[in-house]
C-alpha cells in the first residue's frame, strides 16, 4: 500500500462525512410536531404538558429570545423495524459548533418524567432496543431558545442580553424532528475510525505505529461499500480491531478522565437559566451513568445541587441515588465556583462551610478537594482557607490561559501567605470541556511538565454551559483508550482517586509561593462597579448583623436569625461566581444582581437595628450611643461595642495662596491647590510629604480602554500608553460637611461628571475622600493617582486573612505581567520607619508603577499607585457602568501596615449611632491589635455556642489574649465548619482568659459554650 497519511486522512475525511456517519441512522421517518409557547417566564412541568399546542413544521421558525416553547412531538414506530434499535432525533435548530450558547431542552414523558437534555452534540433518545414496532411515541420538549449571545470574535454589542431589551424575533428555525434506526455498528465503526485517525494524527512521522494504523485505516475504507455502508460496516471494523488491540507500553502518560459539565451559573444566561441548564444536564448525566458501567461524573457547586433539589426534585431523586452508587461525585466543597481574588476573608470561607455542609447533610459526602477550573486567578490566602475547611487539594485550568509566562508546573504544592500548602494539579489537556479528541490526549501527554518525576494528569471531559456534559461518544472513545499503543491511557476515575494516585506518586512536588496570578481577565477587577460594591457592603453588613445579633442573643434574649443569616450568605456567596462578582456576565444578571444587593441590605440593616435597639435600652434620655463594628476600637468606642462618641480635636480649611484650600487638623497639613489636586499631605509629627515633588495626587486620569478581545474581562497592556489627565474645573469650594472641614471638587469630562468630597476630620491622620461619578462614557478607564514620595521595591495588598506582597518594579516579564493587580481594602507601601496606605470602600483593580524623578523633581523615586474607578465595556453588557457611582477612599500618611489595617476595616464599617443609654461592652475582646476578630456569631447548629474566628494581620508573631464577654465553661479550637480539631489543638485557657499564640497570618476558629448557669 502506498498512501501517504494525507491522501488517507482526506480519504477518510470525505468517507466518514459522506458516507459512513450518515449511515449511523440508515431509515427514518418523520414525527409529528406541534407546539405551544409559554407566554412570559417558565411555568411549572405541569402547566407546559397541559398547554394546548398548535402545529408546527420542520423549518418554521420559533423562539423569541429568552422564551420557552413547549414542543410536542408523536410518532408510531414501523412495524418492520421489529427487532431494531430505535431513536427518536430532536433537532431544534441547533448550530453544532456551539454546544451550550444557544437553544436547549429538556425531554420529559408524557407523566411529566424527565428522561434527558438536547443540545448540539446530544439529539437523540432511545425509544426501543430492541423495538417491537407499532409502539405509540409521545415526548414532550421543554425548550429554552436562549439568545446566540457570544459568536467570539469580533465581539459585537447586543441587546441580546436583557429580556428587556431582546425583543421578540425568533431566534431558531425546527429541524429534523424524525424516529430513525440506530445502526450501533456503523457508530461502532465511526468512533473505531475517528480514534485511530486521530492518533495517527499526533505520532510521529516516520514511526511504524503510524504505518500500522494508516494502513489499516486504508484496509477499513477498502471493506466499506459506499453503496451499502451499513452491510460491510463489520468487516471493516474487523480490519481495525488489531491495531485497536495493541497495548500501550509502560511508560505511557496516565490520565483521569472526569465526566464533567463546567455550568457557569451565570454569565451569558440569567440565574433562572441555569437552573434548567443544570436539570438538563444532570438528566443527561444519570442517564448515561444507568448506561455506561465504568463513567464517573462529577459536578461541583452545591448551589446547583440546591436548585435541581428545589425546582426539579425527581431529577433530584435520581441524582441523589447516582450519588449513593458512587458514580455522581459532588465535587469542590464550595457553595459556587467563586471568583477567589476579590471575596473578602470570610466570604471565601464561607463558600467552603455552606458547600462542604450541603455535600455532608446531602450525601455524607467530605470533600477533600476545591474544584475551581474557570476561576480567573487564585488570591495567595486561599490554601489555609482550604486547608481549614477540611481540604487539602486544589484543581484549577485557567492558569493555561496566561498571555505571557507559561506556568512551569502541572502538578506542584501551593504555599500560601501562612505557610500552608495545598497540592494542586493544572492540567495539561489544557481545557476543562474534554471531547477526548486524539489532539486533547495527545497534548496533555506532551505538554505535561512533570514528566520524569510523575506520569498522572486529569481531564475534566464533557461539554459545559448547558452543552450537555460528557456524551456516549466521549465514553465510548475513552473505552478505546484504556489502553492503546501511542496514547496515554485513559480510566474514569473520581478527582479523589486521581489526587491520591498523583500525590502517592510525587510526594515531593515543587512548590509555587504567593498568587496565582492569571496574565490575562485583569479588568474583571473593575467591570460591573455596582456589582462589586453590592458585594463588598454585603459582606461587612452580614458581620454587622452577626457580631450584634449574637450580642443582643446573649445579653438581651434577642432572636438569634439563623435560618434568615443563612439563606442571606448563600445569597450572598452566590453573587461571588466567578462571571458575576468580575463584571463578566450579561445585562440582565447585573440588572437583577443590584436589586438583589438592595434586598440584601435592607435585610440585614433590619437585623443590625433590631438587635442594637435591644441592646442599646430605653431612649428617653434622648443620650445617643456608637455602635462600633470594627475590629478596632475608635473614637473611645471599644471594638464590637457601644458606648457615647469621643471626638476631639479641630479641623480648618483656610485659603491658599495661589489658589485652593489647606485643609489643617494638626495632624496633617493638606493642599488642594487651584486645579482641585492635592500637592501635598504633610505629616506633621513625622514631618514628612506624602506627596512626591512636583505631582499632584487624587489626579484622576482617563485612558481609552480596547482590549483586543474579551471586552468585560481584559484590559491590555497599551491601554497605558493614551492617557488625560482630568484637570479642568467646573468648581472648588470649601464647605462644612458634618462638622468636619471639607473642599468640594466638581469637574466635567466627555459626557460624564465628578463631584469630589476631601474631608479632614478631627483627631483623624487621614484624607477622606468621597467621589461621585456620573458616569456616560464608552471604553474608557478611569483611574485616580496617587504619586507618593516613597521608594519601595515592594508593595502590600489586603487580601484574605493577611496581605501578599507584590514589586513595584518589572525586572522580569511575571512582575511586568502585573500591570493590574487585586486588593481589597488598602494598599500599603513602606519605608523603613514611614510608610502610607490607600484604602477603599469597594474597589479592588488597581495599579503600581515606580519613576525616577528627573531633575527638577530632585533625587529618588516616586511610586505611584493608582485605584481603578470605571470601566465601559460594551460586551457582553453594551450599557456597562452607565450611570450614577459613589466610591470612598482615603490616603492615610504615616501608615504602618497595622494603620492600614484598621483604616480598611474602618472606612467598610462605618460607625452607626443608636438612642439609648445602656452601654455595650463587646461580646469578646481581643488585646492586641495585631489579631483581627473576623467574625463574631453564633454555632450554625443551634447549640447557642459562641464562635470567633481571628486572625493575625500585620504578617508577624502574636501572643494576644481574648476576652470573652460571659463565663466560658470551654474553648475548644475548631475548622470552619465549627467541628473540633485534634486534641492539643485548643488554645490555654486560665482566669476566664483565652491565651494565643498566633504564626504569622494565622487563621483561628474558636467555640466558646456557655457555662449552664448563662445558658
Amino acid at each position: 500500500m502506498h498512501d501517504d497519511r494525507s491522501l488517507v486522512e482526506a480519504r477518510l475525511k470525505r468517507v466518514l462525512d459522506e458516507r459512513i456517519r450518515p449511515a449511523v441512522y440508515p431509515e427514518s421517518v418523520p414525527l409529528e410536531v406541534a407546539v405551544w409557547h409559554a407566554p412570559g417566564e417558565p411555568v411549572p412541568v405541569a402547566e407546559g404538558l397541559a398547554g394546548v399546542p398548535e402545529p408546527i413544521a420542520v423549518g418554521d421558525a420559533w423562539g423569541a429570545p429568552w422564551g420557552t416553547s413547549w414542543f410536542r412531538v408523536t410518532g408510531t414506530v414501523p412495524a418492520e423495524w421489529a427487532g431494531r434499535t430505535v431513536e427518536a432525533l430532536l433537532d431544534l435548530g441547533f448550530d453544532e459548533n456551539m454546544p451550550g450558547f444557544q437553544c436547549e431542552g429538556l425531554v420529559y414523558r408524557p407523566d411529566g418524567t424527565p428522561v434527558k437534555g438536547l443540545n448540539p452534540r446530544n439529539q437523540w433518545v432511545r425509544v426501543g432496543a430492541p423495538a417491537v414496532g407499532g409502539e405509540e411515541v409521545r415526548l414532550h420538549i421543554e425548550a429554552a431558545s436562549n439568545p446566540v449571545i457570544l459568536d467570539y470574535h469580533p465581539f459585537v454589542p447586543t441587546a441580546l442580553g436583557d429580556k428587556e431589551t431582546a425583543g421578540t424575533e425568533p431566534q431558531y428555525r425546527l429541524a429534523r424532528m424524525d424516529l430513525a434506526v440506530f445502526d450501533e455498528t456503523v457508530w461502532q465503526l465511526v468512533l473505531d475510525l475517528e480514534v485511530l485517525g486521530e492518533l495517527m494524527h499526533e505520532l510521529p512521522v516516520e514511526g511504524a505505529r503510524r504505518w500500522d494504523i494508516l494502513r489499516a485505516i486504508g484496509r477499513a475504507l477498502d471493506a466499506v461499500d459506499l453503496q451499502d455502508v451499513n452491510g460491510s460496516a463489520a468487516a471493516a471494523r474487523a480490519e481495525l480491531a488489531g491495531v485497536l488491540a495493541v497495548p500501550a507500553g509502560p511508560t505511557a502518560h496516565r490520565i483521569s478522565a472526569v465526566g464533567h459539565a463546567h455550568i457557569d451559573s451565570a454569565w451569558l444566561w440569567p440565574l433562572r437559566e441555569t437552573v434548567r441548564k443544570v436539570a438538563r444536564t444532570t438528566s443527561n448525566m444519570t442517564a448515561l451513568l444507568e448506561d455506561e458501567p465504568d463513567f464517573v461524573f462529577t459536578m461541583s457547586q452545591a448551589q446547583q445541587f440546591a436548585w435541581i433539589k428545589e425546582h426539579r426534585p425527581e431529577v433530584y431523586a435520581r441524582v441523589k441515588k447516582a450519588v449513593s452508587d458512587g458514580r455522581f461525585v459532588p465535587a469542590g466543597g464550595m457553595w459556587v465556583e467563586s471568583d477567589t481574588n476579590m471575596p473578602g476573608s470570610e466570604a471565601m470561607a464561607r463558600q467552603f462551610v455552606h458547600g462542604k455542609r450541603f455535600f455532608l447533610d446531602e450525601f455524607g459526602v467530605e470533600n477533600d478537594e476545591a474544584w475551581l477550573p474557570d476561576t480567573f486567578g487564585f488570591a495567595a490566602g486561599l490554601p489555609q482557607i482550604i486547608k481549614a475547611a477540611g481540604a487539602k487539594w486544589l484543581l484549577t485550568q485557567k492558569i493555561s490561559w496566561s498571555q505571557t509566562n507559561k506556568f512551569p508546573h502541572h502538578t506542584f504544592q501551593w504555599e500560601g501567605i501562612d505557610g500552608t500548602r495545598i497540592f494542586t494539579h493544572f492540567p495539561p489537556v489544557d481545557t476543562y470541556n474534554c471531547s477526548m479528541k486524539g489532539s486533547e490526549i495527545a497534548h496533555a501527554a506532551r505538554n505535561f511538565k512533570d514528566k520524569g518525576h510523575a506520569r498522572h494528569s486529569l481531564a475534566p471531559t464533557g461539554w459545559g454551559d448547558g452543552g450537555g456534559g460528557t456524551t456516549r461518544e466521549m465514553v465510548a472513545k475513552a473505552a478505546r483508550l484504556r489502553s492503546l499503543e501511542g496514547s496515554a491511557t485513559v480510566e474514569w476515575e473520581s478527582p479523589a482517586e486521581f489526587f491520591a494516585k498523583a500525590q502517592a506518586e510525587y510526594p515531593n512536588a515543587p512548590v509555587w509561593v504567593g498568587e496565582l496570578y492569571l496574565e490575562l481577565h485583569r479588568a474583571t477587577l473593575t467591570s460591573q462597579a455596582k456589582t462589586k460594591q453590592g458585594n463588598r457592603r454585603s459582606e461587612h453588613l452580614l458581620r454587622e448583623a452577626e457580631l450584634w445579633a449574637a450580642t443582643a442573643a446573649m445579653r438581651a434574649g434577642f432572636p438569634y436569625p439563623y435560618e434568615q443569616l443563612d439563606r442571606i450568605w448563600k445569597t450572598v456567596l452566590l453573587h461571588q461566581f466567578h462571571d458575576i462578582l468580575p463584571g463578566s456576565s450579561i445585562a440582565w444578571v447585573h440588572r437583577e444582581a443590584e436589586k438583589t444587593y438592595a434586598a440584601v441590605a435592607r435585610e440585614l440593616n433590619a437585623i443590625i437595628d433590631g438587635a442594637q435597639r435591644a441592646l442599646a435600652g430605653e431612649g428617653a434620655s434622648g443620650a445617643t450611643l456608637v455602635f462600633n463594628s470594627a475590629p478596632h476600637a475608635r473614637d473611645g468606642v471599644p471594638a464590637g461595642g457601644a458606648a457615647p462618641a469621643v471626638r476631639t480635636g479641630v479641623s480648618r480649611a483656610a485659603p491658599r495662596e495661589g489658589g485652593g484650600f489647606v485643609l489643617d487638623n494638626g495632624l496633617l497639613s493638606v493642599e488642594i491647590d487651584a486645579r482641585g489636586l492635592v500637592v501635598s499631605a504633610y505629616d506633621i509629627g513625622a514631618g514628612r510629604e506624602t506627596v512626591a515633588p512636583g505631582k499632584a495626587a487624587n489626579l484622576l486620569q482617563i485612558h481609552p480602554d480596547f482590549p483586543n478581545m474579551w471586552d468585560a474581562w481584559d484590559v491590555d497592556a497599551f491601554y497605558r500608553n493614551t492617557v488625560t489627565d482630568l484637570t479642568d474645573l467646573d468648581q472648588l469650594v470649601a464647605v462644612e460637611d458634618a462638622g468636619v472641614a471639607a473642599v468640594r471638587i466638581v469637574r466635567s469630562f466627555g459626557d460624564s461628571r465628578v463631584t469630589q468630597l476631601l474631608r479632614l476630620a478631627p483627631g483623624a491622620k487621614r484624607l477622606d475622600i468621597d467621589t461621585e461619578v456620573d458616569w456616560h462614557e464608552t471604553e474608557k478607564f478611569l483611574k485616580a493617582a496617587f504619586p507618593l514620595d516613597v521608594h519601595a521595591e515592594r508593595y502590600a495588598s489586603e487580601t484574605q486573612f493577611g496581605h501578599v506582597h507584590r514589586p513595584t518594579h518589572t525586572n522580569t516579564s511575571w512582575e511586568a505581567a502585573k500591570f493590574e493587580a487585586c486588593n481589597h481594602r488598602f494598599v500599603h507601601l513602606e519605608e523603613p520607619g514611614w510608610g502610607v496606605a490607600l484604602v477603599n470602600d469597594s474597589t479592588y483593580g488597581h495599579d503600581v508603577t515606580r519613576t525616577v524623578r528627573d531633575a527638577a523633581e530632585g533625587p529618588g523615586t516616586t511610586t505611584t499607585v493608582r485605584v481603578s474607578l470605571l470601566r465601559a465595556p460594551r460586551f457582553p453588557d453594551p450599557e456597562t457602568d452607565q450611570g450614577l457611582h459613589r466610591f470612598r477612599h482615603a490616603l492615610v500618611p504615616g501608615a504602618s501596615i497595622g494603620d492600614a489595617v484598621r483604616e480598611g476595616y474602618r472606612v467598610n464599617l462605618p460607625e452607626r449611632r443608636v438612642t439609648g443609654a445602656a452601654e455595650v461592652a463587646p461580646l469578646v475582646s481581643v488585646d492586641d491589635d495585631a489579631v483581627v476578630v473576623s467574625a463574631v456569631k453564633l454555632a450554625d447548629d443551634g447549640s447557642g455556642d459562641v464562635v470567633v474566628r481571628l486572625y493575625e494581620s500585620r504578617g508577624g508573631r502574636a501572643r494576644a489574649r481574648l476576652t470573652p464577654g460571659f463565663e466560658a465553661a470551654a474553648v475548644v479550637a475548631t475548622d470552619l465548619l465549627e467541628r473540633p480539631l485534634s486534641e492539643g489543638s485548643s488554645p490555654e485557657v486560665a482566669d476566664g482568659v483565652v491565651r494565643l499564640a498566633l504564626q504569622p497570618f494565622e487563621l483561628v476558629t474558636l467555640r466558646l459554650t456557655r457555662t449552664r448557669s448563662e445558658g
